[in-house]
């Protein structure tokens, strides 16, 4: 077949062949029976073939994957150009012709090149356009001015920021030279012609136009030989910046604000799950209390003997930075003297006969990282007082019997009945201990202060007498009337002792007048009529039998409506009333039954009683 196509082509076969070999593309020729009659040298490189003399073989057993187009042409004698074909060891653009011979098929002509190295080329075309794309796109949308400059100080490019910043076109300064822009006093002087003096970055406040102050850093860019190739120039509008500035102070500023308002109204609303909080005067101590928890400070808090003084200062604790370290609690007036100091600061072995062969730590250092709750501290002797404040002002002391230094790091809460000043003046307590321990003062009001929050505490107590006791014991609305009247002495702990008394006294499920001990319904003969004499004004006093009116028929009927229609008023206004001062109604043990509860959140006009 090869002479054949060789006697066609009227040319010996081996000058055909050197013919062939000479072309840069590859040639590969096949007769009809897909025998290869040429397979030049061009393909062995393309195909990286090791087999020097293929010519003769069939097609299909070099490149069978081929082999089905080679078919189509010879059957059909439709040229194929430009093919792309990808095989493993190349990626080639193909011509295949059918070769005819007076109208016969005889063989296929197939010229091809290997376009691996041009596709490559390409690709990385197409990568450095897609960068140059997106850095334009990034010089373009910074908001800081660019001004870039050849290594001769000729305009380059300028940014859209440094149009927007400066005032000036981009047209007026491309191929300007600064230092003609100088001249002209469109700059009053160039960061540019400094970097190409100085060879370094430099950063100067520029006057543009004199009427614009920027700030202008000045960046040069090396060639290879270490000439400079460009400076860029990035510009910032300082009045943008101050002004931003400004706005970012103002807002953190605020921010801060409303955060601490938001915490503090959260630590206030979960402190009022443990108190029982109506009046303002309470409302504003524990508040006080929240605000001074996050400031690790001494804290001095002052009250008549059971107004709660230790409930506040655990509260104190419980809010603050401290509250998942220890809370030690020291009753300074119920320590005997002979103690105190061994048991405040401790002792080491051998400090006195009878001591711990291995020393004792003492309650201070028990509440390191913590609070320390010293309860009556107007019981101190004055040697512990001096002891005291050196753990205040140094937070170091020394254990009894002991010599090493003890560092300890504690909040004081202090708290006392006493007239800590007038124990001054008669040189009872230090001065100079009163002030470290005052530096945040609180005052806890008495309960006849504060009478609206007697049937509150009142029916705290009832309620944890309930759910401990498993009873159903509710107190009547004229009781309340007379709790209100009473003075308490004893504050709280007086309140809960005569709950409590009434409680386990009354025969039965309702507390009544004739359950109150008798030296207080005398003692409160006359007083129901006397809103002055009884500490109230008068809408405390209205409020109060309005609410002591609502919690009887809420009390008395079974139904919202039944209340509603013997206290002839609509079901809406007494639900409005019942959230004014914290009722719920509803059915214990099958038994109707109004409870004070817990008001609506962020609600001022609703204040009532937190349990």
């Amino acid at each position: 077949m090869k002479d054949r196509i060789s006697n066609a082509l009227n040319a010996p076969s081996e000058v055909w062949s050197s013919i062939f070999d000479s072309c840069h593309n590859g040639v590969v020729i096949i007769d009809r029976d897909g025998i290869l009659v040429v397979y030049n040298e061009a393909a062995r490189r393309i195909f990286a073939e090791r087999r020097q003399f293929p010519v003769g073989r069939h097609f299909s057993e070099f490149r069978p994957e081929t082999w089905p187009d080679m078919q189509e042409i010879l059957a059909g004698g439709r040229a194929q150009i430009g093919r792309r074909i990808v095989l493993p060891e190349a990626t080639i653009i193909a011509n295949r012709s059918p070769i005819r011979v007076g109208g016969e098929v005889l063989g296929v002509i197939s010229v091809f090149q290997d376009i691996s190295e041009y596709e490559a080329i390409i690709s990385g075309l197409q990568g450095y356009r897609k960068l140059h794309c997106e850095l334009e796109a990034i010089f373009e949308s910074s908001f800081d001015g660019f001004y870039i400059t050849d290594g001769s100080a000729n305009t380059v490019r300028v940014n859209s920021a440094y149009e927007r910043i400066t005032g000036l076109s981009r047209d007026k300064l491309i191929g300007r030279n600064m230092r003609d822009l100088v001249q002209e006093g469109v700059f009053d002087h160039s960061v540019t012609l400094e970097v190409i003096k100085r060879r370094e970055p430099v950063t100067i406040l520029q006057n543009i136009m004199g009427n614009k102050l920027v700030m202008v850093t000045g960046t040069p860019f090396r060639e290879e030989s270490g000439d400079i190739a460009l400076v860029v120039t990035n510009v910032r509008d300082l009045t943008e910046l101050n002004e931003l500035r400004a706005q970012l102070e103002e807002s953190r500023r605020l921010s801060s604000r409303y955060y601490q308002s938001l915490l503090e109204q959260d630590l206030y609303e979960h402190v009022l799950q443990d108190m029982v909080v109506k009046s303002d005067d309470m409302r504003q101590v524990v508040r006080k209390a929240i605000k001074v928890a996050g400031v690790d400070r001494s804290v001095l808090i002052h009250g008549e003997s059971g107004v709660g003084k230790s409930m506040l200062a655990r509260i104190i604790h419980q809010v603050s930075p401290r509250k998942d370290r220890p809370f030690v609690k020291i009753n300074c007036g119920a320590i005997p003297d002979s103690l105190m100091e061994t048991e405040l600061f401790g002792y080491e072995k051998g400090a006195f006969t009878g001591a711990a062969p291995e020393g004792k730590a003492g309650l201070i250092e028990a509440g390191h990282s913590g609070t320390v709750f010293l309860d009556e501290v107007g019981e101190l002797k004055p040697a512990m007082q001096v002891k005291l404040l050196g753990v205040i002002e140094d937070r170091k002391y020394t254990r009894v019997g002991g010599t090493r230094t003890v560092s300890v790091d504690v909040r004081i809460i202090a708290a006392t009945n006493r007239d800590l000043k007038d124990m001054m003046r008669k040189g009872l307590f230090r001065e100079d201990l009163y002030y470290r321990l005052n530096v945040i003062p609180i005052h806890i009001p008495p309960l006849r202060s504060r009478r609206e929050d007697i049937p509150a505490f009142a029916m705290r107590i009832l309620e944890k007498y309930n759910r401990t006791a498993g009873v159903n014991k509710k107190v009547a609305p004229e009781v309340l009337d007379c709790l209100s009247r009473c003075d308490f002495p004893g504050n709280v702990r007086e309140l809960v002792n005569l709950m409590e008394r009434m409680v386990i006294m009354s025969d039965g499920e309702m507390i009544t007048l004739t359950d109150v001990p008798a030296e207080l319904r005398e003692a409160n003969e006359g007083k129901a009529s006397d809103a002055v004499r009884a500490g109230l004004t008068l809408k405390q006093a209205v409020e109060q039998t309005e609410a002591q009116i609502i919690a009887g028929a809420l009390n008395h009927y079974e139904t919202l409506a039944e209340a509603a229609r013997s206290l002839d008023v609509h079901a809406t206004t007494l639900w409005r009333k019942m959230v004014k001062y914290g009722f719920r109604s509803g059915l214990q043990n099958g038994n109707p039954i109004a409870v004070l509860q817990s008001r609506p959140k962020h609600t001022k006009e609703t204040d009532s009683f937190r349990f």
